[in-house]
């Protein structure tokens, strides 16, 4: 009878604890924010495409249209610029080097300052106005900081205390949701973001991506990023344009990483005694170079460059030199400053080097194209993991994946013969070092004010 009565008494706990609002709250907050990543992506990836086709189409109608650029991308920089530093703090650049340093910062007023519905908004917001004014930018990578922001304030809403893994867990669902790539999600977080496996997060990751794929599903429905494509190599010239593309686009892409960390560093060293005024001058002085690049180009190497890169993986051949002057102007858009990221550029990049060396061999254009993509891609950001499944489920070429992750591999060993530090770990020391600078600054304000006997002036 006792043991009866015991199991009687742990069955009516249960039944309260299952109907308990403070059991489910964190759940259903957490759900809810994973289900909100998958719609803004889609609802982001749209504005992003009417900006960018309203910049071409007011490029393409006149004979003095040409001049439109010269005017509107530097002083469009400049504005960017300016509203990233005066309204949107911690909203520059591609967003995932802020979500990588939120992860190491422990105190919450320090993430909230990089991860914010204020910050994600303003990344929005931004990188549309910056696709309006032809940046070489992307939307992907300010979706995982708008992802990460989103499941950091769900963490403070449901009251639950793993923010690292939410953190973790909203990127991945941003990178699952803005390309359609729910492996590529899982493996980004595990590799891009953590650098290692943390078992604990690892349901909170997949619950992310499931929830935020299948939200971006019931809105746009099921796509492949650039369509479907065949990379069977078989002759022994399409397997030297694999070598050769793995090697090439690594050489190019480390060129680009160790640029960018070490223009970006003494960039802002260069503007310390004056940051807005000396920012803005250098957001505007890119812009006007992206401006004259893209007149070059005919325009090719404005916005996404996804048109690009799509007709190359579908046997288009471009413009042997197209690679260089894509990658100089995602490059300069990248050490501008301005909100946006690096991903659709970089794999537009890499496509236009597969077609050169595709060409070049006299291999399929097609095959090029996607090794391309993975060496350089790879070479950029030093995941080769998370390059060749990414490109792999955008491309839906299942049957080449093992020339995928030779050339994904390749690129990456390239790279890192050449840059040591992976391109989004490296930025995301500046933002780690920028808040212990504002923590300290605070600090030693506080101590003055001991002395003083004066307020405390609120913190930056």
């Amino acid at each position: 009878m006792a043991t009866s009565y015991k199991k009687l008494k742990m069955l009516r706990r249960s039944r309260v604890m299952w109907g308990s609002w403070r059991l489910w709250r964190p759940r259903v907050v957490f759900w809810a924010g994973a289900l909100a990543i998958g719609l803004i992506s889609v609802g982001f990836a749209k504005m992003a495409d009417i900006a960018q086709d309203l910049f071409h189409t007011m490029l393409g109608g006149g004979e003095y249209n040409f001049l439109l650029p010269l005017i509107l991308t530097p002083c469009g920089f400049a504005l960017c610029c300016w509203l990233a530093f005066t309204v949107f703090p911690a909203s520059q650049g591609s967003g995932i080097p802020q979500a990588i340093a939120a992860r190491h910062l422990r105190r919450d007023d320090e993430r909230n300052r990089l991860l914010s519905l204020r910050v994600a908004a303003g990344k929005i917001a931004l990188t549309i106005v910056g696709l309006f004014c032809g940046a070489s930018i992307g939307r992907e990578g300010p979706t995982v900081q708008v992802g990460a922001s989103i499941m950091l304030l769900a963490a403070r809403i449901g009251g639950m205390a793993q923010a690292q893994g939410l953190i973790l867990a909203g990127a991945a669902a941003g990178i699952a949701a803005a390309f359609n790539t729910p492996l590529a999600g899982i493996v980004f977080a595990i590799e891009e973001m953590s650098r290692t496996y943390q078992a604990r997060a690892n349901g909170l990751v997949l619950t992310a991506v499931i929830l935020s794929g299948l939200a971006a599903l019931g809105t746009v429905g099921s796509y492949t990023y650039f369509g479907s494509a065949s990379i069977a190599v078989h002759s022994a010239r399409e397997w030297a344009a694999v070598i050769v593309c793995g090697i090439g686009g690594g050489f190019f892409g480390a060129i680009f990483s160790a640029g960018a960390l070490r223009l970006s560093r003494r960039i802002r060293r260069w503007a310390a005694p004056q940051p807005m005024m000396r920012n803005v001058a250098m957001a505007a002085g890119c812009g006007l170079l992206v401006a004259i690049i893209g007149v070059i180009s005919s325009g090719s190497t404005f916005g996404t460059g996804y048109e690009q890169a799509r007709s190359a993986i579908e046997g288009e051949p471009l413009p042997l030199f197209y690679f260089l002057g894509k990658l100089a102007s995602c490059f300069l858009s990248m050490v501008s400053g301005i909100p946006g990221g690096i991903f659709a550029p970089s794999l537009s990049v890499g496509a236009g080097f597969g077609s050169t060396v595709g060409q070049v061999l006299g291999v399929s254009v097609g095959l090029a194209a996607v090794l391309g993509m993975a060496g350089y891609f790879a070479g950029v950001v030093q995941a080769p993991m998370t390059a060749f499944v990414i490109i792999l489920e955008m491309t839906d070429s299942h049957e080449g994946v093992i020339s995928l992750m030779i050339a994904a591999m390749l690129g990456y060993l390239t790279s890192r013969m050449i840059s040591r530090e992976p391109l989004y770990h490296g930025l995301s020391r500046i933002w780690v070092a920028e808040s212990i600078r504002i923590q300290r600054a605070a600090a030693k304000a506080e101590a003055d004010a001991a002395d003083t006997g004066e307020p405390v002036a609120p913190k930056a």
